[in-house]
């Protein structure tokens, strides 16, 4: 192990020691669940971002975009690998501007940096090149592939209304591109149709009616060319920010049947130079409020029965490449992992965080491809909390943030306790709430298998730190490049769970009943 510390300085575990503790009940509701993920709920973004790309006097994209990063590092490898599998979401800000390079389009530009283009930038190009290598790269780390397509091919932008799109899709570039596809063999799980075209638009906006009727034009297309329902890609859109109207109005106008997921994206920390990022992440009232999102979305879905329900397809908590203080450093966490938890809650399928490489927000660093400290939460996450999501509830500090799932693993229950508190840590009891009657006690969990615990905290006790303990043990690539062993730490299930000031634990519970779980 290349690195200085076998084990997190002591002063941590001092620290811990210090900190007041408060003791806490939670109570588990484990008779019924309350809303269900996708198997593969965790999901990260490549986006199509040039090295050029700068916001906030820097450029943190460097060569990670679709286009530039280099396929062969192991440490990219591995850190995919070990998701068996990853969901990656091929999309972003330009995908709209990208053309592919098939059947009657055979000129291929690159990105160049034009102050009347679409954010900026010319018209880009993936060659059949690019994409089989890509498909191999995919095929060898056992990706689960969502593809963004170009939505606004074919049509101009208004003369009289700035940054609106009018006309109709043309499809025949995608098709092309489709044919070739599967002519090779490539398996795609999605196509989501655009991306934040919807509402007000970022940088571009298609009319809620006109959207609605082009993704029934792509519907038709996928069912056309994939011939055997076992293999057809779903269809997802529109992959914006949520606005009640254009959403009701594009829904209305596509009908049932055509959108197999509805997507939206979450940036609710504002704008990645906000000097008051760090004050964000560690505030529960802030943190909370995006829940009104997730609930509107999850209500809306309920209302047209999407068939798949809701899916965060992008969100990088901070806008425009994330910051450059927060968003690589364990601090960062306290917003992803409470995210995740919250849409779980809501019903959101999917939750794709942008961005596996590229900007300041990337799970792995843009050149080097170590892991950032977010990583390593993901990984957690994908290994331990399964589909079936349970309610708890609590009477404590706001500042301990508690989710619950079925194990993903069976038997028994996963859970993950945030604590945003500089100074205080929480001794936990469990309790399994007594189904059917609110009126009789819940029943007090006492344990007879050990616990599984997985506690992460930043290696010097700073949470600006980019460097995560797991257990007391940092968390850095092996000299293979391999992700390090992630193992648990048995705990005698008689004592309270501990969850220290400024730290984030996983725990599963093998004996704990819960009959959603069964």
């Amino acid at each position: 192990m290349n690195f200085k510390f076998a084990f997190c300085p002591i002063i941590l575990l001092l620290s811990a020691s210090l900190s007041f503790a408060q003791n806490v009940n939670v109570v588990i509701h484990g008779a019924a669940s309350i809303a269900k993920t996708d198997d593969n709920f965790v999901c990260v973004t490549l986006d199509w971002w040039p090295a050029e790309k700068c916001d906030y006097n820097q450029c943190p994209w460097g060569k990670a975009g679709i286009l530039n990063f280099d396929l062969r590092y192991g440490a990219l490898l591995n850190a995919i690998k070990a998701f068996n599998p990853l969901r990656i979401k091929v999309g972003g800000s330009l995908q709209d501007n990208v053309v592919y390079k098939v059947g009657e389009v055979t000129s291929c530009p690159n990105f160049m940096k034009r102050e009347d283009g679409l954010f900026g930038f010319s018209q880009g190009c993936l060659s059949m090149e690019r994409w089989d290598q890509l498909n191999r790269f995919f095929n060898h780390t056992g990706v689960k592939l969502t593809f963004g397509l170009n939505a606004l091919f074919g049509r101009n932008e208004s003369q009289t209304e700035k940054g609106l799109w009018i006309g109709d899709w043309q499809p025949q570039n995608t098709r092309d591109f489709m044919q070739y596809t599967i002519s090779k063999g490539y398996k795609v799980d999605s196509y989501e149709f655009g991306n934040q075209l919807s509402g007000s638009g970022m940088g571009a906006k298609v009319d809620a009616k006109q959207y609605g009727k082009d993704v029934i034009v792509l519907k038709n297309l996928v069912k056309e060319l994939y011939a055997h329902p076992e293999t057809e890609p779903k269809v997802l859109g529109p992959g914006g920010f949520y606005e009640e109207k254009w959403f009701n109005t594009f829904l209305e106008v596509s009908g049932q049947g055509v959108v197999d997921g509805l997507t939206h994206h979450i940036y609710n920390l504002g704008p990645g130079d906000d000097p008051n990022m760090m004050n964000k992440v560690l505030d529960p009232s802030y943190l909370s409020q995006v829940s009104q999102t997730y609930k509107g979305v999850s209500d809306f879905v309920n209302k047209f029965r999407s068939q798949l329900g809701a899916w965060v397809s992008e969100s990088g908590g901070a806008l425009k490449g994330g910051s450059k203080d927060v968003s690589r450093t364990f601090a960062d966490g306290f917003w992803y992992l409470d995210q995740m938890g919250m849409a779980s809650t809501y019903d959101q399928k999917v939750f794709c965080r942008q961005a596996l490489i590229g900007g300041n927000y990337g799970l792995l660093n843009a050149t080097t491809f170590v892991p950032n400290p977010d990583y390593y939460g993901a990984l957690l996450w994908h290994r331990l909390m399964g589909s079936t999501v349970l309610a708890v509830t609590k009477e404590s500090d706001p500042n301990l943030r508690v989710y619950a799932h079925c194990a993903k693993k069976k038997p028994g229950v996963s859970l993950i306790f945030i604590n945003l508190s500089k100074d205080r840590s929480f001794n936990i009891t469990l309790s399994n709430a007594k189904p059917g009657d609110a009126g009789k006690p819940n029943y007090e969990f006492v344990g007879k298998q050990n616990r599984e615990e997985y506690h992460l905290r930043a290696l010097t006790g700073d949470i600006k730190d980019d460097i995560v303990c797991l257990n007391d043990v940092p968390m850095v690539q092996t000299d293979s490049e391999d992700i390090p062993a992630m193992d648990p730490k048995l705990v005698d299930a008689s004592t309270p769970i501990s969850i220290a000031a400024q730290s984030i634990a996983y725990v599963t519970i093998r004996d704990f009943e819960a009959p959603a779980c069964v």
